[in-house]
């Protein structure tokens, strides 16, 4: 099963210098909403200082055309932006740490576990808010900074998210080398490992039929890798 999750109104447009219209955003969510997407990352709730093109995330979720069926969410760093993704009605929050210490150090000034420990009230919240909750781990291949990354350190780090109540884990190749071997090698690992671990879980389990996976550029080698459940 392969289940798109489109991230270019948040992912494609934090970084780009010029300043995009709010009607350009909206213009751009509701055609993708038409294309048929099932999910659309619409921007996130970030400090403006730090991410001033997304500073107009609220006026985007209050004026794009929700389509039903469609999944409209949200990347959230902290409680003060899960206040404002509530208020602007998302569907879905996101909340992100990397596989490679150095990478997350350099990309949002802390540890991989200073990252967890920042985001726990945050899924402890949206949790009890209904809201699902996706964990982005970066890195998870090859790191700009320390290279390669070990399959058994991504692991642990989703292993990390699942304990905290994440719904789903989204695995990336930030810099898109990562070969089909490597992607199945990892892959092969997490389910081993992450299904010994939360079948001591009463209320989580692994469940193939669902794809928690997001690697660009390598399609083919998409296949599920394990959820949080109930039951």
């Amino acid at each position: 099963m392969i289940r798109i999750v489109e991230v270019g109104p948040r992912d494609g447009l934090q970084s780009e210098t010029t300043s995009v219209p709010t009607g350009v955003k909206v213009a751009y969510v509701d055609a993708l909403s038409s294309a048929g997407l099932p999910e659309i990352e619409v921007s996130a709730f970030v400090s403006p200082t730090w991410v001033p093109q997304l500073s107009d995330a609220g006026d985007v979720f209050a004026r794009i055309r929700r389509t039903p069926g469609v999944v409209y969410s949200a990347l959230v760093p902290n409680e003060r932006g899960l206040e404002r993704a509530m208020a602007a009605r998302v569907d879905k929050i996101a909340v992100f740490t990397a596989a490679s210490e150095t990478f997350n150090r350099k990309n949002i000034n802390a540890s991989i576990e200073e990252s967890i420990r920042r985001f726990v009230p945050v899924v402890t919240s949206a949790r009890a808010g209904k809201l699902p909750v996706r964990g982005y781990v970066s890195t998870a291949f090859w790191c700009p900074y320390e290279g390669r990354v070990l399959p058994d350190k991504v692991v642990d780090v989703c292993q990390r998210l699942l304990d905290v109540g994440i719904d789903e884990v989204s695995i990336g190749d930030t810099i898109g080398k990562a070969v089909p071997a490597e992607v199945d090698r990892l892959l092969d690992l997490m389910v081993d490992r992450i299904e010994a671990h939360h079948a001591l879980l009463p209320d989580a389990r692994v469940d193939a039929a669902r794809r928690l996976l997001t690697l660009p550029g390598h399609l083919e080698a998409h296949r599920p890798v394990a959820r949080r459940g109930s039951g």
